[in-house]
């Protein structure tokens, strides 16, 4: 189960995510969930989208698809979800604990061409 500040931290992670998951007319098939679990193993983070002419229920589907794939909701917003699955061979995103803050990831700047150094 996860805590509010942790669905915060992998919803944040998950607005730079493109939607993988696509659930159309003929909603949760097979190979739709054989497509989730494959990407949540893959990924463990992984957002989806019910298209507009399905007939299905975005809460219902992300329901569906956790229960298939033993996965949690994050959230539902919209037409979108986002399933969460750590991992346990792999782990690729370190979720907070209840006492820990989240570990910021720093981008390492790189000097312009016009700012290097040469020995000159």
């Amino acid at each position: 189960m996860l805590t509010s500040k942790q669905r915060s931290y992998l919803r944040k992670l998950a607005m730079d995510i493109p939607d993988i998951i696509f659930v159309g007319k003929d909603g949760v098939t097979p190979q739709v969930v054989i497509q989730t679990r494959d990407a949540i193993i893959a990924r463990e983070l992984i957002k989806g989208k019910v298209q507009n002419n399905s007939m299905e229920e975005v809460g219902d589907v992300a329901r569906e698809l956790a229960a298939a794939t033993k996965a949690e909701i994050v959230c539902t917003i919209g037409n979108k979800f986002i399933l969460y699955k750590k991992n346990l061979l792999k782990t690729k995103i370190e979720v907070p604990t209840k006492n820990q803050k989240p570990i910021k990831r720093v981008k390492k700047k790189s000097l312009s061409p016009s700012r290097k150094f040469t020995n000159s």
